[in-house]
């Protein structure tokens, strides 16, 4: 099959958005598909065609960007040759152009899959604000359009305003994950790189630098862990300048975290290997998300792939790793002490490692997402 995948930031950039694509991307391409990814080009530099192993990556030039958006005047030049070359679409929403190039698949008469990340939740100042609102807005035609809708669990989108009249169409398929236990060799040499005692508590966070990501109320939370546990420590891993519109988000987490001195450690973006190193160090993943921006957590699951157990965020989607395996706890959104007493609670007293976890795990082995992709896709070939 000759597929068409599509989204506005692909590598080099990093978001769960990315990666999750750029795993799919491969995981058709290794059941023997052709697979080309349209997406923009955000950064001049970045080649406007290559190849990825067998993925081809077609970059679209960007004339204006709105705050995460960009406007690509040539979009239409590019788009609907690969469209008319593909025998499905699948888009990954939040994506400004979807609405073009839903309609596009309409006129081509393509099968098209929509790949719902997340509702659009914008914060800051009115131009944010507009251009998620106009997004959100734009993003209703290709959900129309579309013959079917994945999202990773139900229960996001039973909560998604979005996603709740369309629940006809929707399909739940777990994200891609990396969840292979990392070698004790690697862990070793990462534990040593950053100075980790056996009587240190490490507390991981893991991602990007962004607004919905709640930084700010572990940081909140930090000084009455650091009361209770002296040798506390935070490691984030994950972009900060690179992250787009993000920069006085940026801003105020630094400023926060710089009364704890060597005690908050940025790692910035890791290889695979040594992300996974990352986890198996911690002796919890705190996963603080806020709102709808943030509708799974890849990274609670290659948490749990090292054995890490997490406290999260009681959100719809989010909430889903610790609910199916109870290697964690759930706490409110937007609640500092809240934050803090899990911490400490489960710092004291870590969970065992559940019974099932290794099958819960199996389900988000790239093969097993892109089969899933693959069985959807020929259902709609064939109607």
């Amino acid at each position: 099959m000759k597929i068409l995948l599509s989204l506005t930031y692909f590598e080099p950039y990093h978001s769960g958005l990315s990666v999750y694509a750029y795993r799919l991307a491969q995981g058709l391409s290794e059941l023997g598909h052709e697979v080309t990814v349209l997406t923009s080009q955000y950064q001049t530099n970045l080649l406007e065609e290559e190849h990825l192993g067998a993925v081809r990556v077609v970059r679209v030039p960007v004339g204006l960007k709105l705050s995460k958006g960009v406007i690509m005047p040539r979009l239409r030049d590019v788009a609907l040759p690969l469209i008319q070359w593909a025998d499905v679409v699948n888009l990954h929403l939040p994506q400004f152009e979807s609405y073009w190039l839903s309609a596009y698949c309409r006129r081509l008469h393509k099968p098209l899959v929509v790949t719902y990340h997340c509702d659009l939740v914008m914060q800051g100042g009115l131009l944010k604000r507009f251009a998620g609102w106009g997004t959100q807005l734009l993003q209703n035609r290709p959900l129309n359009i579309a013959d079917r809708i994945v999202q990773n669990s139900l229960d996001y989108a039973q909560n998604s305003p979005a996603l709740r009249p369309r629940m006809a169409k929707v399909v739940a398929v777990p994200p891609p994950v990396i969840a292979q236990k990392s070698d004790p060799e690697v862990v070793a040499r990462f534990k040593h790189k950053h100075a980790i005692q056996p009587d240190h508590r490490v507390l991981g966070m893991a991602g990007r630098v962004a607004t919905e990501k709640g930084v700010e109320y572990l940081l909140e939370a930090f000084p009455k862990i650091l009361r209770k546990f002296p040798k506390a420590r935070i490691l984030h891993a994950g972009a900060w300048q690179s992250v787009i519109g993000e920069e006085a988000y940026q801003e105020r987490v630094e400023r926060m975290a710089k009364p704890f001195g060597g005690k908050f450690e940025k790692l910035g973006f890791l290889d695979d290997d040594e992300f996974s190193a990352f986890f198996a160090a911690c002796d919890l993943l705190v996963f603080s998300s806020l709102n709808a921006t943030e509708s799974f957590g890849i990274v609670q699951v290659e948490a749990m792939a090292q054995e890490t157990p997490i406290v999260a965020t009681n959100l719809p989607g989010v909430r889903q790793p610790v609910l199916q395996t109870t290697f964690g706890c759930l706490v409110p959104p937007r609640d500092g002490p809240a934050l803090a007493n899990a911490i400490c609670a489960m710092l004291e007293k870590p969970p065992a490692i559940p019974a099932g976890l290794s099958a819960y795990l199996a389900q988000f082995i790239q093969a097993n997402v892109a089969r899933q992709y693959e069985t959807l896709i020929n259902s709609l070939i064939r109607l």
